[in-house]
């Protein structure tokens, strides 16, 4: 598998301007993205097996981003996680670092920030 082929930005939120918006940002420094509504949708898809990073609101219906965090964790998934959440106390912040995310990250987020947590998360894979 090529880099391209690994390297899609996995985007899960069920805002759809923040996806819009998200995907624009990531897109314009280069990255391939996939936008998502709900953890569902993206554990129904193919891009599964090539996400290089995933950018994963909290809150959302159905699946909570931190139950997809867990799920992947359990099921031996290696994508890094970055969490993006207006709902980020530190209790909420220690669960999402210790269930795997290498990033947590506050809405609303300096650009900068995200395109520099995605880019460490991908030197990491």
């Amino acid at each position: 598998m090529s880099d391209d082929e690994r390297q899609v930005i996995c985007v899960v939120d069920d805002d759809a301007s923040l996806r819009r918006s998200l995907r624009n940002l990531l897109m314009s420094v280069g990255f391939r993205v996939e936008t998502f509504q709900s953890a569902e949708e993206f554990l129904h898809s193919a891009h599964r097996q090539n996400t290089g990073c995933m950018v994963l609101d909290l809150r959302m219906a159905g699946m909570s981003g931190l139950d997809l965090l867990k799920h992947l964790a359990t099921a031996g998934s290696r994508i890094p996680v970055i969490i993006l959440t207006a709902h980020g106390d530190e209790d909420t912040r220690h669960r999402a670092l210790q269930a795997g995310a290498v990033a947590f990250l506050k809405k609303p987020f300096q650009s900068a920030a995200l395109v520099d947590a995605v880019r460490t998360a991908l030197s990491t894979t």
